[in-house]
Order: structure tokens, then sequence, then C-alpha cells
């Protein structure tokens, strides 16, 4: 499902208009000059086109007005620069659910910064983590958002204790759904549980998809299938996997 031939959000066709149009980058948000864009009406500009996972995570969360986390992740794990697995999870969960926090709070400002520390302090978590470590990064990255927006630290008391049983509601659930790792899903489950615990300890709602329809399944070798719960009939859009 790498949309390597058409939209790098969506997979829909590109198509091309006669004269450049002014159009609205739909990670940055900049407005740029372009006869291209989707048949969803997705636009995406050559810089953000380049970017790599981590860089592409940072840029788009900062400028995304999205309050659904849910809806912000997929976007990000169509994009090809997002891979099936890989470490750049770590820093997804954290960043978007940090996103959203802010953009209900309604402030920007904050949100670019803590993005900014989500990001250093995922890219401390080594791939694999999950199997080598028994901590899944997705799980540590729920932790990280909690310590952000609480402003843990290791002396704290309430927001020391909030950043680990965010950790660890995550990880409880994400390891009784059983291996092996997919990175997709633990993200799903990883989102889920910190959108409950946010609403129920900060009381911050969040709104999110009724129900979640997994599209990777066909990039994972490993994929449980209908032992997945969100392996639900005709979420894989056979046009989206080219």
């Amino acid at each position: 499902m790498e949309n390597k031939t058409g939209c790098l959000v969506c997979g829909k066709e590109l198509v091309y208009s006669k004269s450049p149009i002014d159009m609205v980058c739909f990670y940055c948000h900049e407005t740029l000059p372009s006869q291209a864009k989707c048949k969803g009406g997705h636009f995406i500009c050559d810089k953000c086109h380049s970017l790599d996972a981590f860089d592409l995570i940072e840029t788009a969360c900062i400028e995304s007005w999205l309050e659904d986390p849910m809806e912000l992740a997929l976007s990000l794990m169509r994009n090809p620069a997002v891979k099936m697995h890989g470490p750049e999870h770590h820093f997804l969960v954290p960043a978007v659910l940090l996103t959203v926090y802010y953009n209900i709070k309604k402030d920007k400002a904050k949100k670019a910064q803590k993005i900014k520390l989500a990001r250093k302090r995922a890219q401390n978590i080594l791939g694999g983590f999950c199997g080598f470590y028994g901590d899944c990064g997705a799980a540590v990255g729920t932790g990280i958002f909690m310590s952000l927006v609480t402003e843990a630290t290791p002396l704290s008391k309430k927001e020391w204790q909030l950043s680990n049983l965010m950790t660890s509601k995550s990880l409880q659930t994400i390891a009784l759904h059983g291996g092996p790792r997919c990175c997709k899903r633990n993200t799903y489950l990883a989102i889920k549980e910190a959108v409950k615990f946010m609403n129920k300890e900060l009381g911050v709602k969040i709104r999110l998809h009724q129900r979640i329809q997994c599209e990777f399944g066909p990039l994972n070798k490993e994929c449980l299938n209908e032992k997945c719960s969100f392996n639900i009939p005709l979420l894989c859009d056979n046009s989206k996997m080219n």
C-alpha cells in the first residue's frame, strides 16, 4: 500500500491541469503553484514529498489542525516515507497525540515545542524494542506524550504516576493482543488507549473514527489477518495497493 505512483495521502490517481494553480500542501499547508493534484484533491509540495519519516511527521503535525489522532496517524502512515515497521512509529504516536491535544487547547506555539521534544525522546527508542526489551515503542510513545503535557520529571508525583500509568495501560493492551509485532496495529492500540486515558485523567474529549479499518495488511508478512481486531473485510481497498 505504499503509494508510489499515486497520491501519497490516499493513493488515488494524479490529475494534471493545463496551467499552474495555487494549491495548499496537505502536509505543510504552504500555498504553491502546481499542475498536479490527486482525484481526491490532495496536493503534496516537492519539499514534503522528499522528507524522511521523522521530518515528515514533525512538519505535518506542527502544521496540522486535525483533532482526530487516528485520522492524522493514518494520513502519515500512508506516506511511503513511513515504512510498514520501524522506529518512526515511536515518534508518530506522541507527535499525533500532542498535535490533537494542543489543537484542542488552541496553543500552536506550545505544540511545536512539545513535538520537537517528543522527537528527541523518541529517537532514543531503538528499533525492535518490543521484542528485545519487552516494551513496545508505541506504548512508550504514549508515556512520552503524557510526560510532556504534564511536564513530568523523575521527581514529580502525580505527573510521574500518570506518565507511567499511561505507558503501562498501552503496553498491556498491546501485549494482550499478542505477537508477532505489527507497528500499525500497535499504533492503533496505543492511540486508542491514550484517548481513553486523556478523557478520564485530563478531561480532554477526543473524537476517534468509530471503527479502525486497517489498510496495511498486504504489506505485513506476519499479519495476523482475521485474528487482528482491525482486520475488517474490505478494509484493504485494492485500488490503494498499486
